[in-house]
């Protein structure tokens, strides 16, 4: 990866998140209609050609009191343009230059980078001949280009390759043949990178929480419920391992749900959590375990992820000890499908015990990991079904054969028997994955078991 690094900057609704999602090569930043969509800056690996960057996607400029949300936003991408290279000024073509840009392309001339001056929406002819007024900002000929339909990255990439760090053909191999490496990993490879996503309702504290965890304000927060709309991940080391931390959109109920923007968001957290390995589900340890914690728990659970349950704002609970006791005993309740999930009392706001939460993570990770060998697990079956026989269905008797792990993330077991899967009662099923759980040490991890038939050639042939 190279050390270029650029930003994305402008007004709101200039189209650089299109533009940020045309260069990563993915849709990893929201894209709507609706102004001022991006608020926390996000960073992605680009790449144009034999060009690598790193492009930094931030909020819209607008000139905004001090205090304010807009204001807020715009301090929180300054933080990011001070880490770029290069700053890519974005400009729409359909609107022409407003006072905004002006009053901008004053403020970029403060800053002593390099500036490549993008006219984008640039796909009409007509249009494009509002791109000549741009020359009076004085950052010379405007790129003119148009993110939502790839036109115009020819003339950016000849623009950035002047600026891009040269390399010999050693450089370029070594790189190749550890971008191959890479590829190539196993992802339980003891040095992966751990996606962790934060989840939970508005307003929990997930964004405090990373926040705390990076001892930097790299997160928007704020009073206003739903502050996050994009799922932004940040790089961060613990106990030797490499984490993503995913900040997420809260989740309110489905029916509550009705702007589009929100079900983009929505479904960007919902994407957040089926990506990542492990999810943090962020409560209120005031109001715990509500119908929508439950609602977001069980969906992670039903992903097969790692679920730990962070009990945030731990330090305005008056008896600790009887109230940890009180959620524990409720989760195996409302929770029964998954024994031993983690419960981390902490306070993102004092920043009290929050490392306990990835430490919790990485003792489940090993467990969700965990290979069983097909011995091992055929000497368990021979005691389970020992102790309790499987019931007989329709008159006839259901048999177990044998059973192997078919595979791991979360730990999955393949049972061959005589019976389709539907014709084994439910109980069974929960009392052979309890005892896998009891006997091989699952505890806190969700657990897959399938049966397979296995035909019988003769079983219709007549005698």
């Amino acid at each position: 990866m190279s050390d270029l690094t650029i930003a994305l900057i402008g007004r709101p609704n200039v189209g650089k998140s299109t533009l940020f999602n045309r260069l990563v090569g993915s849709s990893q930043a929201l894209v709507d209609k609706t102004p001022g969509l991006t608020r926390d800056w996000q960073e992605g690996n680009g790449k144009l050609g034999d060009i690598t960057f790193k492009v930094i996607d931030t909020a819209g400029f607008e000139d905004e009191k001090t205090g304010t949300l807009a204001a807020r936003m715009w301090s929180q991408s300054l933080k990011a343009l001070s880490y770029a290279d290069i700053l890519l000024f974005v400009i729409d073509v359909k609107e022409g230059l407003t006072p905004l840009d002006v009053q901008m392309g004053r403020w970029i001339r403060t800053q002593n980078k390099p500036v490549l001056l993008i006219a984008n929406k640039s796909e009409n002819s007509k249009e494009r001949l509002n791109a000549y007024d741009f020359f009076s900002l004085g950052f010379g000929d405007p790129i003119l280009l148009s993110a939502a339909h790839g036109l115009g990255l020819l003339e950016l990439y000849e623009e950035l390759k002047k600026y891009a760090p040269a390399e010999d053909d050693f450089q370029r191999g070594k790189g190749a043949r550890k971008e191959r490496a890479i590829k190539g990993f196993k992802k339980d490879d003891e040095t992966a990178i751990i996606d962790l996503a934060i989840v939970g309702r508005p307003n929990a504290g997930k964004s405090t929480f990373i926040n705390a965890l990076l001892g930097d304000e790299r997160l928007l927060t704020g009073e206003e419920a739903g502050l996050t709309r994009d799922a932004i991940a940040v790089p961060f080391s613990f106990g030797g391992r490499d984490f993503r931390l995913i900040d997420t959109a809260g989740l309110r109920r489905k029916a509550r749900v009705v702007e589009s923007l929100e079900r983009l968001s929505t479904k960007d957290t919902l994407e957040a959590i089926r990506l990542s390995q492990g999810v943090i589900l962020v409560l209120d340890a005031l109001m715990p375990l509500e119908k929508q914690d439950l609602t977001i728990a069980r969906h992670v659970l039903d992903e097969g992820r790692m679920l730990i349950l962070a009990l945030n704002k731990w330090d305005l609970v008056k008896d600790p000890k009887a109230h940890l006791k009180e959620i524990k005993e409720n989760v195996k309740y409302v929770l029964p499908q998954v024994r031993g999930i983690v419960c981390v009392p902490m306070s993102a706001l004092k920043k009290a015990h929050i490392q306990d939460v990835l430490k919790a993570v990485l003792d489940l990770y090993p467990l969700w990991n965990k290979r069983l060998g097909t011995a091992d697990l055929n000497r368990w079956l021979e005691y389970v079904l020992g102790q309790h026989p499987p019931p007989l269905m329709q008159g006839r008797p259901c048999k177990i054969r044998y059973v192997t792990q078919i595979k791991s993330r979360p730990p999955t077991f393949l049972a061959f028997s005589n019976r389709p899967e539907e014709v084994w009662p439910d109980s069974y099923k929960r009392y052979l994955l309890n005892s896998l759980r009891e006997t091989f040490h699952f505890e806190g991890v969700p657990l897959r078991l399938n049966f397979k038939t296995s035909i019988n050639p003769y079983a219709d042939s007549e005698k």
